[in-house]
């Protein structure tokens, strides 16, 4: 992003290259070696030969002259050319020459002269080769330290992000929804702004505030907002950065980013994942010596040492607030946790609209009924459906977005890729039917369920098939009557199996897995059991360092048990009598819906109701 403040040019401008010392110093040794090697530093050709050899010349009375070199070698100057019209020869002899040696060349009249060893440049320089690549790797990796601010050296200095573009600010009108979130932040917002506005008053704004919300909802985007509104340098670290395999990086890097901050003031310094570098100390298995918790230790120091005078504002954001230390929470560090809520009906219409707007949309496109029809998406989970609705459209060369593409995307990203090519018999599809039939009916005699919005038989991820429901509004919370009412529902597809087929397959796995946990959680997490009253049984066993639950804490006696295992046993127990008994007195419209299932794969509301006899209604939204 750009920088008003820096003059490096633009990434997308072409530069000119400018040449490495490095290269100079290679490009010099390779012309010295290519002259080495074609001069060799002598002009007179001389022939290596063996010790034989020139014991031969000498009884042939061939040599005119020798020179004794105190290597042990000796050159040889013939007195005619062989017969490669060579007059010098050279070879090592295999012994030191001594007196007798020297007086039988003497007495054949041969010339002697004694010299030193040639030094032979080209030898020389083959000989060091080795060495001077190696210093040439030991340069070229100094060298790139340097050019890095010796980057490989300084592992305690922070990797933070900064972003202070001034053309692309991101504002609070890009962030769809989340008004209470917004109205906390506005303070800090004015604080940046206008910070004698609360010091006159003596007032204290808050020093960290932590974005709290489930993944997806859009706290990294929130806190550049609030970057964006305030008009101040933005920096973004994530808290798995401070932490490296060496001892007291990640305490250096905390002490780097503050130090950055305040450089920089006003600014916001903004950590993303605080739990990766804020878990509850004593938790993991370094014990105090723990390098996370030394990194946490200097946040705490530096946080606790920050003055708000300064300028400066800490945001940080997290899914799992529950891990964090208490000492990050407590007044004076974080002093305000702001809940990035998933978004509800209206506020996803809002973000649908903001995505929407990049591709076109044919006029049919009723954002409105996406909207409702994606409950439980966060903002990411949208924003992949809009993208996902267009990847469909594009496929089919159409040039508009229909509000099939959107229901296409929708089934892709909750249920998985339609597997239309898969091959399935069809025994096996009819009782898929059957059984999403039995799912589907339900939907139209229980009191509090959900309208139904499709059923389908084709395959959608590892289900062969799926009824899905519509719900009229956001709920936040759920009655028990709904939740007997949907373990009915569970089990429509286990008691259609056993009517048509007096047995059961495997494809209840799921949907009898889901019935006994939403039983199990009435009776001991909800307090829905009569019998055993509002009463929480067995805590969940939840090691901080873990961040998951892998067990749960038996806290009850074996008696309680017992009366546990028969309140759930028979929350299922009548919800599957009840569903036996609806599809009993319904089993007409039972095949009917299982056999325009056959011939159709898929039907909507508006058809299942035209099969069974019930009247069309309108949908509320």
């Amino acid at each position: 992003m750009f920088n008003p403040n820096d003059n490096t040019p633009e990434r997308g401008a072409a530069q000119p290259k400018k040449p490495s010392g490095f290269t100079f110093v290679v490009l010099l040794a390779l012309t010295i070696l290519l002259i080495a090697y074609i001069f060799r530093f002598d002009n007179v050709k001389v022939l290596s030969i063996n010790y034989s050899d020139f014991l031969l010349f000498l009884e042939q009375n061939r040599i005119d002259s020798v020179t004794i070199y105190d290597n042990d070698t000796i050159e040889i100057l013939l007195k005619s050319p062989t017969e490669s019209g060579i007059l010098q020869c050279r070879t090592h002899l295999p012994f030191s020459p001594d007196l007798s040696f020297v007086s039988g060349l003497e007495d054949k009249g041969i010339k002697i002269t004694g010299s030193p060893a040639k030094v032979n440049p080209f030898s020389i320089f083959m000989n060091m080769l080795p060495w001077i690549f190696v210093f040439a790797i030991m340069f070229i990796m100094f060298r790139n330290m340097q050019g890095a601010g010796m980057r490989n050296f300084h592992f305690g200095k922070s990797k933070a992000k900064r972003y202070s573009d001034e053309g692309k600010k991101v504002s609070f009108s890009d962030v769809a929804g989340q008004k209470d979130a917004k109205f906390e932040l506005e303070e800090v917002v004015e604080f940046l702004k206008n910070p004698q506005k609360f010091t006159k008053m003596g007032a204290r704004i808050p020093k960290g505030v932590l974005l709290v919300g489930m993944p997806g909802t859009g706290k990294t985007l929130m806190a550049r907002s609030v970057a964006g509104e305030a008009g101040v340098a933005f920096f973004h670290m994530s808290g798995s950065d401070f932490v490296e395999m060496f001892v007291g990086v990640g305490a250096s890097r905390v002490r780097d980013l503050f130090d950055q901050g305040r450089k920089s003031a006003p600014c916001i310094i903004f950590i993303d994942e605080l739990d990766a570098v804020g878990r509850t100390r004593g938790a993991g298995y370094g014990g105090g010596h723990d390098e996370r918790e030394q990194t946490l230790n200097q946040l705490l120091v530096e946080m606790d040492g920050f003055d708000s005078k300064d300028g400066v504002i800490i945001l940080a954001a997290t899914n799992r607030p529950d891990v964090l230390d208490p000492a990050l929470l407590r007044p004076g560090r974080f002093d305000r946790q702001v809940i990035i809520a998933m978004p509800d009906i209206k506020e996803r219409q809002a973000i649908l609209e903001i995505h929407a707007a990049k591709i076109p949309l044919d006029e049919g496109v009723d954002l409105c009924r996406v909207a409702r029809m994606s409950p439980g998406m966060s903002g990411a989970d949208i924003a992949n459906l809009v993208n996902e609705a267009a990847l469909f459209a594009a496929r089919k060369d159409r040039s508009e977005v229909l509000m099939t593409d959107f229901e296409e995307a929708r089934d892709k990203v909750l249920m998985g890729v339609a597997r239309k090519t898969l091959v399935v018999s069809d025994k096996e599809r009819r009782m898929t039917a059957v059984h999403e039939a039995g799912h589907a009916l339900l939907h139209y005699y229980l009191k509090n369920a959900d309208p139904l919005h499709k059923v389908t038989i084709i395959p959608h991820g590892r289900a062969l098939g799926m009824a899905m429901s519509l719900p009229k509004e956001d709920r936040y919370s759920r009655s028990k009557g709904w939740l007997e009412d949907f373990i009915t529902i569970l089990y429509g597809g286990w008691i259609a199996e056993k009517l048509f087929y007096d047995e059961t397959t495997t494809g209840t796995k799921n949907d009898i897995k889901q019935a006994t946990e939403l039983a199990r959680n009435m009776v001991c997490e909800w307090g829905m059991a009569e019998e055993l009253g509002p009463v929480a049984y067995g805590q969940e066993d939840e090691p901080i360092f873990l961040g998951k639950e892998i067990a749960r804490h038996k806290d009850y006696s074996e008696d309680t048990a017992k009366r546990i295992d028969k309140a759930i046993k028979e929350i299922l127990d009548n919800a599957r009598d009840n569903a036996a008994k609806i599809l009993e007195s319904h089993k007409d419209n039972l095949e009917k819906l299982a056999d325009a299932l056959i011939e159709r794969e898929t039907l909507i509301d508006e058809e299942v109701r035209q099969i069974i006899g019930l009247p069309i209604k309108e949908e509320l939204i």
